[in-house]
């Protein structure tokens, strides 16, 4: 059996320039992630916008909520 060092050779390169351009193409989506989707979205607001949340006392017991959460959820659909 004869094994060819140009075939070889030939071989690593292409085999380099795919990692290559693997990792640049990495790097590319990467760098489109950051711009794409914000950095944190439960960051303290800023400027004149404020922060919202619903806040329910504790006065029914967690199941009867839930039974109630369900019903609601099978009656609307959402």
């Amino acid at each position: 059996m004869v094994i060819s060092l140009r075939k070889w050779l030939t071989s690593v390169k292409y085999a380099l320039i795919f990692m290559a351009l693997v990792y640049f193409i990495y790097q590319a989506i990467g760098m489109l992630e950051s711009k794409v989707f914000p950095p944190d979205k439960y960051r303290i607001p800023e400027g004149s916008a404020i922060k919202v949340f619903q806040f329910e006392p504790l006065e029914a017991p967690v199941m009867e909520r839930m039974a109630e959460r369900l019903k609601l959820f099978f009656w609307i659909g959402e």
